[in-house]
């Protein structure tokens, strides 16, 4: 697919983490008739962004553990007539789809359990041979604030970013790739709005860093440890 597409098609216009979803999937030319998983799905964003890329042909399941998720998710993808996506209600240490899918993905997810690791696992069971899977989480305390660390006291494992590589590579996954990237600004913008999203403080004009977001692309050779 085109990358201009791609940028499109995943816009997620106050999304200031797109860019990095958007590397990974060009890297792994997702296209049409692949069946993904989105764990966590969330309001469905990136789940009806993934079935315009997958096309008719495709499918997508939108997995979250909140069933206002599910019936936001099947709203938003009834309304661009995306009926690939299919939205289920688990909770990712629970995992279990209807079939193997080419891919699985989740965002801001690990953070939040209890174990990350049997998530791993259980999205690597989920993942036909060969096939794949990208997790993108952040490492909070290295985001600034005009120069003073950030902090999520909410989130189980506000770091659990720095840890990615090498607990997939203990799941038995084959590390494809590994990064990191953190938007950045200064006075109103989406950073800002972004930040004042997750902490309800407007950061007015000071400098800021989001939380770097890693990003991990592996890719199942072989049984799950």
């Amino acid at each position: 697919m085109d990358t201009n597409n791609y940028s499109d098609l995943l816009g997620l216009r106050n999304d200031v983490y797109r860019r990095p979803l958007v590397t990974a999937l060009e890297r792994l030319a997702l296209g049409s008739g692949w069946k993904c998983a989105d764990i966590g799905a969330g309001a469905g964003d990136v789940a009806v962004a993934l079935a315009e890329i997958v096309g008719e042909n495709g499918r997508i399941y939108a997995v979250d553990s909140n069933p206002k998720a599910r019936d936001a998710v099947a709203q938003a993808a009834a309304q661009v007539g995306r009926s690939q996506v299919i939205a289920i209600t688990q909770s990712g240490e629970d995992l279990r789809l209807p079939e193997l899918v080419d891919l699985a993905y989740c965002r801001f997810l690990l953070m939040h359990v209890i174990e990350p690791q049997a998530v791993i696992k259980a999205m690597a069971s989920a993942v036909r041979p060969d096939g794949f899977l990208v997790i993108q989480e952040p490492v909070t305390s290295a985001g600034r604030i005009s120069g003073s660390p950030l902090s999520m006291p909410g989130a189980r494992h506000q770091d659990i970013g720095a840890m990615l590589p090498k607990l997939v590579h203990e799941a038995g996954l084959e590390l494809m790739d590994a990064w990191a990237e953190a938007p950045a600004g200064a006075g109103p913008g989406p950073v800002a709005s972004y930040l004042e999203s997750l902490t309800e403080v407007d950061p007015g004009d000071e400098p800021i860093i989001l939380p770097p977001l890693v990003t991990v692309i592996a890719k199942k050779t072989g049984p799950v440890k």
